[in-house]
């Protein structure tokens, strides 16, 4: 009997949020990624926990199987500073990194608060991996606004043609569309002192065309002048 397979897959890696204390692991970012697997079609939905460096290696382990034409990798959990559910985001991005190009990862959306801001760990990441883009937020993110976000850049990204890639002005577009329903000047969260932060404060982007000569850059202010220009 013949096996069905998908040509995409969203590989999501989630911490425990623990947004009250009765949140005994209720909240989850699954629900809305699978949601966008149905309305993409042809995508794969692979999920695991993490708690710790360890266990994030080995989850990401069991999520890189069979074979795809494309993976974008979510990380969801708690983030301050430099750190993702306590672990420093280069050690997490340099495991994707690793992997990227064995198991054909081009996409990175770092679900978590702060780590955004930290635009050259991603470039180094980025940089002679299979990665061609990242994204992530500088302020503490509302939960679920953040989360519908991060579903609108997947939905787009996981579904792009394979020569978008090889274009860093396609990779800023194609980012720019998968943002365009959102206001620039939404407060999407706060600052490490409790002062607002619009969207468009917010909300960067590293990217990594293929082909030799090109440079992990962070591109975020190409992204937002595509998505303000009259289509």
């Amino acid at each position: 009997m013949s096996k069905y397979r998908s040509s995409r897959a969203i590989l999501v890696l989630e911490a425990p949020w623990e947004l009250d204390e009765d949140d005994a692991n209720r909240s989850s970012v699954l629900p809305f990624i699978e949601g966008v697997a149905k309305l993409t079609g042809d995508t794969e939905v692979h999920y695991a926990n993490f708690y710790d460096k360890k266990s994030f290696n080995k989850a990401l382990d069991c999520l890189c199987k069979g074979d795809f034409e494309n993976r974008t990798v979510y990380i969801a959990a708690h983030g301050f500073k430099n750190k993702v559910a306590g672990v420093p985001l280069i050690d997490l991005l340099v495991q994707v990194g690793e992997k990227s190009k064995k198991h054909r990862i081009t996409g990175v959306v770092l679900g978590s608060c702060f780590v955004g801001e930290h635009t050259v760990a991603m470039e180094v990441c980025l940089e002679e991996s299979g990665l061609r883009w990242c994204a992530g937020y500088t302020p503490a993110a509302n939960w679920l606004d953040a989360t519908l976000i991060d579903c609108a850049l997947i939905a787009r990204m996981s579904a792009v043609e394979e020569s978008v890639f090889y274009d860093r002005e396609l990779i800023a577009s194609e980012l720019a569309e998968s943002i365009r329903l959102f206001a620039d000047d939404y407060i999407i969260g706060i600052d490490y002192e409790d002062n607002d932060v619009r969207l468009c404060d917010a909300l960067r982007f590293v990217a990594q065309p293929c082909g030799r000569g090109h440079r992990a850059r962070d591109i975020t202010e190409m992204v937002w002048r595509f998505k303000n220009e009259e289509i």
